[in-house]
């Protein structure tokens, strides 16, 4: 029930779902744009940005050029491009303060990277901040981190509705009603924090901790 598959079936049209966990904007580029030419697709769907915040390497001004490279290539071939903007994700997640910040600095700085490729290519952009629902418990995964099938359907409707303005045909509008599943109990949630979410965290931490601190610095010397 991922949104692609939603948006894909609200179309009425065929999916071609190129992505694959962990790929970051140069991944994008380098493999999954080519691909997606070949395709020749009327209407593509883009979500990229936040894997490049969690690591250590992670440059803005590194990641505007494949991203524009992308949304560029695919809007000259004649594809309407909706993308999407992100939320603070550790409003969400619940990070350590210096972590959090380190993290809202970068995703505002993603933020301003997709806005700019935006308005460059004219394509459309989901605002995940502006979304209603897009905080709520229900819209996100035991994990914290991935959408539910709820907050997938938020996405996919969004997109759905952002591809209708642009002409597209939207035969089926996407349904906010899920289709049952386990029910996420606070006790699914302390379980994977303990199993998966520390680990997760000291992990991040080696990334993010350096920039958390550099932010903490930069806000005390403006005091």
């Amino acid at each position: 029930h991922g949104f692609g598959p939603l948006l894909a079936e609200a179309l009425g049209g065929r999916l071609a779902n190129l992505s694959f966990s962990g790929a970051r904007a140069h991944d994008v580029f380098g493999v999954q744009l080519p691909a997606a030419l070949r395709l020749r697709p009327e209407a593509v769907a883009l979500v990229v940005g936040m894997n490049d915040t969690l690591r250590s390497d992670f440059d803005p001004a590194r990641m505007h050029r494949p991203l524009d490279a992308v949304v560029g290539g695919l809007t000259a071939a004649g594809a309407v491009v909706v993308t999407a903007r992100y939320h603070d994700h550790g409003e969400v997640f619940r990070l350590p303060a210096p972590l959090h910040r380190a993290l809202r600095k970068r995703i505002d700085q993603v933020n301003e990277v997709i806005d700019a490729v935006v308005a460059r290519h004219g394509a459309r952009c989901v605002d995940l901040a502006a979304l209603p629902g897009a905080y709520d418990v229900a819209a996100w995964a035991v994990d914290r981190l991935h959408p539910s099938e709820f907050g997938h359907r938020l996405l996919a409707r969004a997109m759905a509705e952002a591809l209708a303005e642009e002409g597209c045909a939207v035969p089926r509008p996407v349904s906010l009603e899920c289709s049952g599943g386990v029910r996420t109990t606070v006790w699914h949630h302390l379980a994977w924090l303990l199993v998966k979410g520390v680990p997760w965290l000291v992990r991040r931490s080696y990334d993010l901790l350096p920039h958390g601190i550099a932010v903490m610095w930069r806000e005390a010397r403006a005091i």
